[in-house]
């Protein structure tokens, strides 16, 4: 009788004398993509080195005038001894090192070069017509950083040195500094993976790839198999910028957040981001006393304000009186409320405060709910595919699945999983699961459960983010024909189902209606006006000159662009709206930053093809639900709250379902031996790939509150290793 392990090895042997001409292609292609990286790894980002090899290196230590400690023979740079001048070189100076004591506490140093050449007699520096030597940052335990690429002209006489910078610790220890130094070779495996993953994606989405040819319907193991794979990869990769973000986490074990694990437990949660970031851990344990608002009791002279919703009176009794608020939280008639949805409560921390008697670490939710999203976009899609659009292929499918994950601004919400985001990536993960079992269920012989399942899901959204909500009027095209035009609603059995799909809007509903009630007193009213925050909420109203910058800024502003790594900065803000605007910093609107959405023009002939095609407007009535909720779900973000990073996601989401759409109709009803349909296929990757860039490069942007400011000097390394060739 064969073991299991003996029944898998004939499996495999079998599979490979079936399929060995495939087999033998793609490990040919595999170990191809893989010489090509090692290739780009060791001798392009490695660059520096192999041209720095013959270089004569000129130790200037003996001519440094720095106070040396006799005890460890590094020389000190202080506060008012930070410049460092070498006169009377004569030598022609390619690059310089500063060897930083790696010994010390790591920090980033500010490094400021100047230097005399046959071609400046004097210093020179930036002036309105030219720009000097810019100052770089320098991280004191990274080697990598310590080398200075000069561009002089001839033989350089006088070369003088500064080191600064902002919150540096004095004394700055340094053993050496060297001219013409060879650059050290470094294998990143990082760099290596990323470069791998880069000519991956351009060899698998090239226009005339095997892939477009594996129908998703046809091949349907390898289909999953390979979506499956994607799929573990977008949640590596959603992990690793989650987790790099260690400040924010608020989890620790022996290896990772060191500093705040008690040794006793294998894992130890603590609290981040200070005593304003805690409203859900504090609502928390509110619940668990059986009410409602927030046990700190609110300062004496804010209960005695005549309008505490009024920020700089605020400040100036704060000032007055020492005594500090709770900010970004609701304050009614004497109590702290929490504004934000209940359902991340629910969900996550009451019950591990019951459980553990511990805060539940936020982190961990935008975490799990940002995996179930991405299983929640692949089960949607491939419900899309496998029923609705028979025609699909793996290819068409990965390129539009990987956007729909990554471009509607997760991403951003991973980078900052905080309270802010967890209740927005909760509504989006619900989101998904809501629409995935409607479509199941419209198919389905016995959709009950389907029906209770994704209106639950959607109903659940109005207590994470309540403009969500609008992607319920999606409702209407999928099951108006079905109990309304054909009148299924007066069956008994239509009756049921129909049943099934409001009972939970209802139950929640109510449940959301008496839980506001309880709180404001009014059963519509989620507090959001009462929030002690930059402004006035209770008198912000409505106003349409807000719109127009607000439109602007979400959906048309081109990026903000530079030479240097991340290549992405905030954007700039004007306004002639002559009121107060709600505005943090936004990187670009969604129509100029993500390519891939320039397809939408192209919904109006998709629609028209739909139309033709069927005799049913199903899918023409949801791709229009679907613009308009974006836009309505914009507006309002403008209106009632403001201009912020974070709120592209409660929007983009819509777009790129339009697209997704627009393009499997395209696909449908195209030839694919078409003119048309070839530039198609060669124009899509490339927007698709221009928006994932986009996107993952906004994730590295440097941010107050991110690990940039947290760990700066491991920032600093992260920049070098893509900006291999300075």
């Amino acid at each position: 009788m064969q073991t299991s392990f003996e029944r898998i090895r004939d499996l495999v042997v079998t599979f490979l004398r079936t399929h060995a001409r495939e087999v033998n292609h793609y490990v040919r292609c595999a170990a191809a993509l893989i010489a090509i990286a090692l290739f780009l790894e060791i001798f392009v980002f490695n660059f520096n080195h192999w041209a720095t090899l013959g270089y004569d290196c000129v130790n200037l230590s003996s001519k440094l005038t720095l106070q040396q400690n006799e005890t460890d023979e590094t020389y000190r740079i202080t506060e008012a001894d930070n410049v460092i001048e070498f006169s009377n070189l004569n030598k022609e100076v390619k690059n310089v090192r500063i060897d930083f004591d790696g010994n010390q506490s790591a920090q980033n140093v500010q490094v400021k070069i100047e230097f005399t050449d046959e071609g400046h007699e004097t210093y020179f520096d930036s002036t309105e017509y030219s720009s000097g030597v810019p100052v770089r940052t320098v991280a004191t335990n990274d080697d990598g950083t310590e080398y200075l690429k000069l561009n002089t002209t001839g033989l350089t006489n006088n070369l003088r040195i500064e080191i600064t910078g902002e919150d540096v610790t004095y004394p700055i220890k340094i053993k050496a500094v060297y001219i013409n130094n060879t650059y050290p070779f470094y294998f990143l495996g990082t760099r290596f993976l990323i470069a791998l993953a880069v000519i991956t994606f351009i060899y698998l989405f090239r226009p005339k790839s095997s892939i477009y040819r594996i129908s998703v319907v046809e091949s349907s193991r390898f289909s999953k198999a390979c979506i499956f794979a994607a799929n573990i990869l977008e949640i590596y990769l959603v992990s690793v910028l989650l987790f790099t973000g260690s400040n924010l986490v608020g989890v620790a074990t022996q290896a990772y957040n060191s500093g705040s694990w008690d040794p006793t437990s294998v894992i130890t949660t603590f609290e981040v981001g200070g005593e304003n970031s805690q409203q859900y851990a504090r609502l928390a344990e509110a619940m668990s006393h059986g009410q409602l608002y927030l046990d700190e009791k609110p300062p004496e002279w804010l209960q005695e304000m005549d309008n505490p919703y009024d920020k700089g009176a605020r400040d100036e009794l704060q000032k007055a009186t020492g005594e500090s608020y709770l900010w970004d939280v609701a304050y009614y008639q004497g109590h702290y409320y929490v504004y934000f949805g209940v359902v991340p409560v629910i969900v996550f921390y009451l019950p591990y405060l019951l459980l553990t008697g511990g805060s539940f670490p936020t982190a961990v939710g935008v975490w799990i709910a940002a995996v179930a999203f991405i299983l929640g976009c692949t089960a949607l899609l491939h419900r899309f595919a496998r029923h609705h659009f028979k025609h699909v292929s793996l290819g068409l499918y990965l390129l539009l699945q990987m956007p729909l994950v990554f471009c509607c601004g997760i991403l951003y919400l991973v980078k900052f999983p905080t309270f802010y985001s967890l209740p927005i990536m909760m509504a989006l993960a619900f989101s998904m699961w809501a629409l995935y079992l409607w479509m199941r269920g419209r198919s389905a012989k016995y959709p009950l459960g389907c029906y209770l399942g994704g209106s639950l899901c959607m109903a659940l959204v109005m207590g994470c983010r309540p403009q969500f909500i609008l992607l319920a009027l999606v409702a209407i095209p999928l099951f108006w024909r079905r109990y309304i035009s054909e009148r299924r609603i007066l069956t008994k059995r239509g009756a049921v189902e129909f049943l099934c799909l409001i009972a939970p809007f209802v139950v929640v509903g109510v449940g959301i209606m008496l839980y506001n009630h309880a709180r404001f007193g009014s059963f519509t009213d989620f507090g959001s006006n009462y929030n002690l925050t930059t402004n006035d909420m209770t008198k912000r109203g409505m106003d349409l000159g807000r719109l127009a910058p607000a439109l602007f800024a979400f959906f048309f502003q081109t990026p903000t662009t530079t030479g240097v790594f991340p290549y992405i900065q905030a954007a700039t803000f004007d306004t002639t709206y002559m009121g107060q605007t709600i505005k943090e910093v936004t990187f670009g609107g969604i129509f100029a930053c993500l390519p891939v959405l320039w397809i939408l023009p192209l919904a109006i002939r998709g629609v028209r093809m739909r139309v033709r095609s069927r005799s049913t407007h199903t899918t023409a009535g949801v791709i229009i639900v679907l613009l308009v909720a974006g836009v309505l779900i914009a507006l309002a973000d403008a209106e009632m709250a403001g201009i912020l990073q974070r709120y592209f996601a409660d929007f983009s989401i819509m777009f790129l379902l339009v697209v997704v759409l627009t393009v499997f109709i395209l696909n449908e009803n195209i030839s694919h031996e078409s003119m048309g349909f070839d530039i198609a296929m060669k124009i899509l990757p490339a927007l698709v790939g221009v928006s994932l860039a986009y996107s993952f490069l906004l994730c590295l942007v440097a941010e107050t509150g991110w690990y940039s400011e947290a760990y700066p000097w491991a920032y600093q390394s992260i920049i070098h290793m893509f900006q291999f060739w300075t």
